[in-house]
């Protein structure tokens, strides 16, 4: 009885760690600004930051993150880069392809000096999307 009584213990504690690693992370944005390359390859400006309230999923079962814009953006998740912290930063990055196929680098930084608020940026080699985002 004790055997079947540790094997289903080890069970449920199987499941229990499973669903610790595979989560859904829930974010609604605040606002959203974009900064392109221009003609010469130089970054220009920041565009004035224009209010929005998007959902973004952050699916690490499914290994994807969705942003629930107009026109959807899907983000297939193809390698998760170690987590960097530093003085004023906490930054989880990822290399992903969006639905066009395209590689993209995704980050979530916390600033740590600015109340811990959070972005998402969407690194692309000619734009970078960012979304100030907050947990749900």
């Amino acid at each position: 009885m004790n055997i079947f009584r540790n094997y289903i213990l080890l069970f449920f504690l199987g499941i229990g760690i499973q669903q610790s690693y595979c989560q859904s992370y829930r974010f609604k944005t605040s606002g959203f600004s974009v900064l392109e390359k221009n003609d010469k390859g130089k970054w220009g400006e920041w565009s004035k930051l224009d209010l929005v309230n998007l959902s973004v999923v952050l699916d690490t079962e499914k290994h994807r993150i969705v942003v629930y814009s107009q026109e959807i953006q899907l983000f297939n998740i193809i390698e998760y880069i170690e987590r960097e912290e530093n003085d004023t930063d906490i930054v989880y990055s990822f290399v992903c392809k969006d639905n066009s196929g395209v590689d993209c680098k995704i980050s979530i930084i916390t600033r740590k000096k600015q109340d811990y608020r959070k972005q998402l940026y969407i690194n692309y080699d000619e734009h970078i999307i960012v979304y100030n985002i907050f947990n749900v």
